[in-house]
């Protein structure tokens, strides 16, 4: 009965359960997830549960695999639990995917749990993981190389998944099965090769280390206890620091603001990147190393110096801001413009109109809509994209300027230039749009026939 307050005391402290929960047990006849059963039943009335659970062949040990779902569908039958059982293809996933297996049968297992969750109606998943498999993965993750984060270990509830068992070593749960219940469980004969990893650490590293500490399994099982509370704090740190440096965010950008990120300590400096990329969903996938070059980015780069990451993700140092973007860079194709005309722009989103007026309109910003003498220009203009050499008059200035430093004067990003349309008459450039026309170009005083351009976004367009 000591096992059995343990773990009622695991699952009210940390309130996993509610009165009338559907509970969906991950049964495949081992220690761990036949004592999770039995402990559930247990605890029906106490809980007011209903019990199913689902059992699932990855196809990778035919020869035992028919005797582990006999198994589980006669324990399921002495403890009046409704019983499923579902096949999966692990082999083929792994060809398909390029995961390695155990990936591949953990993506594939998770996807039948949730499908039956949704078919019995399930408001949670218990899983059988115990304070060994606790041990066995802050090493694993320790060995490999992680933070703080990755030693808080497998968490006792995640969303809908209940560990029950997270508290308890596996000698306790075989020791309990054996005195108390009289039951034999099934043995995973994949379990006792030691070629995958966590094998390994199991049957050869932590009984190494029982040898010099037998509290080994309990300790560390404390240690990321402490750990994951430490982190929960430092999460409450970290969302309040991010509300405050983001500018702007959609699925596959983020933007945020420089000055604070260079004074952020690393400690903090560090989550915060991680937390900002995770929550973007185009940007996911960023390893320890990627977000060190980051932060590298961020205490010692200058305006203009970017990194580019996998999946095509692009992080740029700007002059306030630090942007992260996994959309493809834009660069404007050429195009012929031939008044009155109107050019749209779909790699950038944005609509180039041309039309004639007898004079100039005073509300012309000189920007997004500039006024030309059409009597000095060379018909049909062309709209392209800047190219090495390019300068031009900016209007209101009147010197010649490369194209290139008017992008630095004007903080242009390096990434967006390319973006930037540019209208030629002939070779000369009479306007940056978006920015300024070229002075050679502009209306004087003298009015004649007057070409009006301008660069309307899709958003501010009245027909759509």
């Amino acid at each position: 009965m000591k096992l059995l307050r343990k773990i009622k005391n695991t699952i009210t402290g940390h309130s996993m359960l509610i009165s009338g929960d559907h509970v969906l047990i991950g049964l495949s006849g081992g220690p761990d997830s036949t004592c999770l059963a039995v402990i559930l039943e247990k605890l029906r009335k106490d809980f007011n549960l209903s019990l199913s659970a689902v059992y699932v062949n990855h196809g990778l040990r035919p020869d035992e695999a028919e005797g582990e779902e006999a198994f589980c569908r006669s324990l399921c039958r002495q403890l009046d639990v409704m019983f499923y059982a579902h096949s999966v293809d692990v082999k083929k996933h792994v060809q398909e995917t390029g995961m390695n297996k155990q990936e591949a049968a953990r993506e594939l297992r998770y996807t039948v749990f949730n499908a039956f969750m949704e078919e019995t109606g399930a408001s949670k998943l218990a899983l059988g993981h115990t304070a060994d498999d606790q041990a066995e993965t802050v090493l694993m993750r320790l060995i490999r190389g992680t933070g703080r984060t990755g030693l808080t270990g497998i968490p006792a509830v995640r969303g809908s998944i209940l560990r029950p068992l997270i508290d308890v070593e596996r000698a306790e749960i075989e020791r309990y099965l054996k005195e108390e219940v009289q039951l034999s469980c099934i043995t995973d004969s994949s379990n006792l090769r030691d070629d995958y990893f966590r094998n390994w650490i199991r049957l050869n590293i932590i009984p190494e280390i029982k040898k010099h500490n037998p509290l080994v399994i309990k300790n560390i099982s404390n240690t990321a206890d402490v750990l994951r509370e430490e982190d929960g704090y430092l999460d409450i740190v970290v969302t309040k620091t991010l509300m405050r440096m983001i500018s702007r965010k959609s699925d596959r950008s983020i933007e945020l603001f420089l000055t604070p990120l260079a004074a952020t300590e690393k400690p903090i400096l560090r989550r915060v990147l991680r937390r900002a990329l995770d929550a973007t969903t185009g940007l996911r996938g960023i390893s320890f190393a990627h977000i060190e070059a980051i932060m590298e980015l961020i205490k010692t780069g200058r305006a203009g110096d970017s990194l580019n990451l996998p999946g095509g993700i692009r992080v740029a140092r700007e002059y306030s801001l630090l942007k992260f973007n996994a959309v493809p860079r834009a660069e404007i194709s050429d195009r012929e413009l031939s008044p009155p005309a109107e050019v749209t722009l779909q790699e950038i989103g944005c609509t180039v109109r041309a039309s004639f007026n007898e004079e100039k309109d005073q509300d012309i910003d000189g920007k997004m809509q500039v006024a030309l003498d059409a009597a000095k220009l060379a018909f049909p203009l062309r709209i392209r994209k800047r190219v090495a050499g390019d300068f031009f008059f900016p209007a209101g200035f009147g010197k010649r300027k490369k194209l290139q430093d008017y992008f630095v004067d004007e903080k242009v990003p390096r990434e967006m230039r390319d973006s930037v349309p540019i209208v030629v008459s002939g070779n000369d450039i009479v306007w940056v749009a978006g920015y300024r026309a070229d002075e050679r170009f502009c209306v004087k005083e003298e009015f004649g026939k007057v070409l009006v351009l301008e660069l309307v976004k899709a958003q501010e367009r009245e027909d759509i």
